[in-house]
């Protein structure tokens, strides 16, 4: 049970964490403040955003193949991309994170879950949804 316990306060203190920086990051930029001058919000967004990944993932590799760690994927591909470009695109492009974000916190357990390599749901034992879908898969089996 302590490592249940740990995994979780990682999490609320990265996800904590990462929102706020996220937020500097993205408000940096709504309101026209030089991209040199946010590449430490934009470090400690992709530093905390991998952070996630890693307490999330719990260990396995399936995490990255489920609905849940493409999206993440995705998400820390743009942040990847934005020094790349102008300011003017960033904003676009840290948006666009923003309702990637917004989807995948917000998908059905089902799509949470699923895995593009083994295409099924495979329920990981954690993550948000994780109870409710391990319900759902039983309520099925016993209608089957």
């Amino acid at each position: 049970m302590p490592s249940l316990l740990n995994a979780r306060v990682w999490n609320i203190a990265l996800r904590t964490a990462h929102l706020a920086a996220m937020g500097v990051l993205f408000g940096g930029y709504a309101f026209g403040v030089p991209g040199e001058r946010l590449l430490p919000g934009l470090g400690a967004t992709v530093a905390t955003g991998i952070g996630l990944a890693v307490v999330e993932s719990g260990g396995s590799l399936v995490w990255f193949h489920q609905g849940r760690g493409l999206v993440t994927l995705a998400k820390l591909l743009l942040m990847g991309a934005v020094p790349l470009f102008p300011d003017s695109a960033a904003f676009g492009i840290l948006l666009g994170v923003v309702v990637l974000a917004s989807v995948g916190s917000h998908m059905t357990a089902r799509l949470r879950y699923y895995s593009i390599v083994y295409r099924e749901v495979i329920n990981c034992h954690g993550g948000p949804g994780a109870g409710r879908l391990a319900d759902d898969m039983k309520d099925e089996e016993s209608e089957s």
